[in-house]
């Protein structure tokens, strides 16, 4: 079972940032379906690995907080553009829980993250997309900014690879206090 918890978006917010696809060419986009703030990647694990991460993620406290995306970016490998996103601006609530999800995937056995928490919301894979569009699309939609939404909830998600995009799947959601 391939795992990660995350942060799911309403509906809204889902549609406003799908309107913003497109004008790229070669850009994959992914599907509003699959709009999520990922706290933690976890990846594959077994049936009583994914009981014992339940089990630390329900027993984790934290308070709900609001959540505002805003500006776009990319993510390079290689100085290749990788990833097309859409910015969240830092708040304390999303960094201690992020902090404490963390610390409860540790407890369950998890190995520590290596890679620094950059909170964002990808729209598109740009495996084939042309430099001078991607820049172009960034600058456009820079000053992009959603209403603050509230996060009473995070969730495990399991994570399906498909032929055109994956599919995630809600498995337990988790009250915010």
């Amino acid at each position: 079972m391939r795992l990660f918890v995350g942060l799911d978006l309403p509906w809204d917010l889902r549609q406003r940032l799908a309107g913003l696809g497109g004008g790229v060419p070669g850009a994959r986009w992914v599907p509003s379906e699959n709009y999520h703030l990922t706290l933690r990647f976890i990846g594959e694990v077994a049936a009583y690995q994914a009981e014992e991460i339940d089990h630390a993620l329900a027993a984790l406290k934290a308070r709900r907080f609001e959540l505002t995306l805003a500006g776009m970016g990319t993510f390079a490998k290689g100085g290749r553009d990788t990833q097309l996103w859409a910015g969240v601006e830092r708040c304390a609530g999303l960094d201690l829980l992020q902090s404490k999800v963390e610390q409860a995937l540790q407890r369950a056995g998890m190995a520590p993250e290596r890679r620094r928490f950059v909170p964002h919301v990808t729209l598109a894979r740009l495996d084939a997309a042309v430099p001078a569009k991607i820049a172009s699309f960034v600058q456009t939609h820079n000053l992009f900014r959603a209403e603050p939404v509230a996060v009473e909830h995070f969730v495990l998600f399991s994570s399906r690879l498909g032929k055109e995009a994956s599919v995630y799947t809600p498995e337990v959601e988790y009250p915010l206090i």
